[in-house]
């Protein structure tokens, strides 16, 4: 067995980056910018209005004044003129400030008679006047990769950016495999259970920015296993889950190995998840997850997750790790390193009693996973502990 640290280097070596593809910034929300956008203009692209109110002369400002209204600029329409000593222009937030004013009274601090207003008593000391650029200059960059939230495709749309490159989504296939499964829906015999490590991995590689494909079950036969591989050939990753431990119905290693499969490494000395498989199989990166639906899910966020992270292109990271205390007492750990389901609150992690690998309404109520390393001791209340937020 190998340490889960040892397995990640080989999973980062079986796939490079993805190439790039231009999208509209429309369709570009969760994808990941591969090349740094740059503003088209300025913004604001003129001196605007912050408030509803009247654009005057600084100078002109003082109480009881009396100024003359000679025009209005609204958003989208400004004021051609020239604003003089003694003038105003009624202005709306957002219009362009008129020439020759460098101030916004807000309409509370006025009282307007016909064209006259007069300066009240008690006056707002704000300008209320965005400055030319003032927000972002033509040529300000949005650094790459990032992942593009929301606030970005509002950035880039208000830079003038209208498409962007971006990573292409990895193709993933994933392979359930096994005589005992049936999909959901179905009515499945006294021996069999509903097949669920595949929507669970499904959702999580989609949410990562994946294009996740759902293949048909693979039973535990060498000719369904094959169809299954042959119907996976143009993926980027592929992902089998179960069969890949050493069982006489476990099949995936044997007929990947008939196919042409590099294996990289097999087994890792982890809990749960110790029967994963590694290696590439007709130029695609091929992780083999053992069947139990938590070990299924654990690596897929130790392994899969990161490695689509970085065939998007944001680098090869292991999962992030935060820190917090114990809210209880644990015993020692064994050999292998322990991602033990636990919940967070506000005295710290408390890990579950349940731990088997096939809990998975454990997994559901979880909101981390405690990493306990091999060999360590037993921990007391208040000692400070790794944990992988869910």
């Amino acid at each position: 067995m190998i340490t889960v640290d040892e397995a990640l280097r080989h999973v980062f070596a079986l796939a490079g980056p993805m190439p790039s593809e231009t999208v509209p910034l429309a369709d570009a929300a969760g994808r990941v910018l591969l090349t740094t956008a740059t503003a088209r203009r300025d913004q604001p692209p003129f001196p605007a209005s912050a408030m509803d109110g009247y654009a005057v002369r600084n100078g002109d400002v003082h109480p009881g004044a009396s100024l003359t209204v000679i025009g209005e600029a609204s958003a989208g329409h400004r004021f051609d003129g020239t604003v003089r000593e003694g003038q105003a222009v009624r202005i709306f937030t957002g219009a362009p400030v008129p020439n020759g004013t460098d101030r916004i009274v807000i309409q509370e601090d006025v009282t307007r008679n016909g064209t006259q207003i007069t300066i009240g008593e008690t006056l707002d000391p704000s300008l209320y006047v965005r400055p030319l650029g003032g927000d972002f200059k033509e040529g300000t960059e949005l650094p790459a990769p990032r992942r593009l939230r929301a606030v970005d495709l509002a950035l880039l749309a208000a830079m003038n950016v209208p498409e962007v490159s971006v990573a292409r989504r990895p193709v993933v296939a994933l392979i359930a495999t096994g005589d005992e499964l049936v999909m959901p829906g179905e009515v499945p015999s006294p021996d069999q259970i509903i097949a669920s490590n595949s929507f669970g991995l499904k959702a999580m590689c989609e949410a990562e920015g994946a294009e996740v494909r759902l293949l048909p079950i693979a039973r535990d036969n060498a000719a369904s296993l094959r169809t299954g591989f042959g119907l996976a050939a143009d993926a980027d990753l592929i992902v089998t889950i179960g069969g890949a431990s050493v069982g006489d119905h476990d099949l995936v290693a044997p007929v990947a190995g008939s196919l042409g499969m590099e294996r990289s490494f097999y087994r890792i000395a982890m809990r749960p998840g110790k029967p994963l498989m590694a290696g590439r199989l007709a130029g695609a990166a091929m992780l083999g997850l053992p069947g139990n639906p938590v070990s299924s899910m654990v690596c897929g966020k130790i392994f899969v997750l990161p490695l689509i992270q970085a065939m998007l292109g944001l680098g090869a990271h292991p999962a992030p790790r935060l820190s917090a205390p114990l809210a209880v007492d644990v015993a020692a750990n064994g050999s292998r390193e322990h991602y033990m389901r636990a919940t967070l609150g506000s005295k710290g992690l408390i890990p579950f009693d349940r731990q088997d690998s096939s809990l998975l309404s454990v997994l559901g109520a979880a909101d981390a996973l405690l990493v306990r390393p091999p060999g360590d001791g037993p921990r007391k209340a208040g000692d400070m502990a790794a944990y992988i937020p869910l």
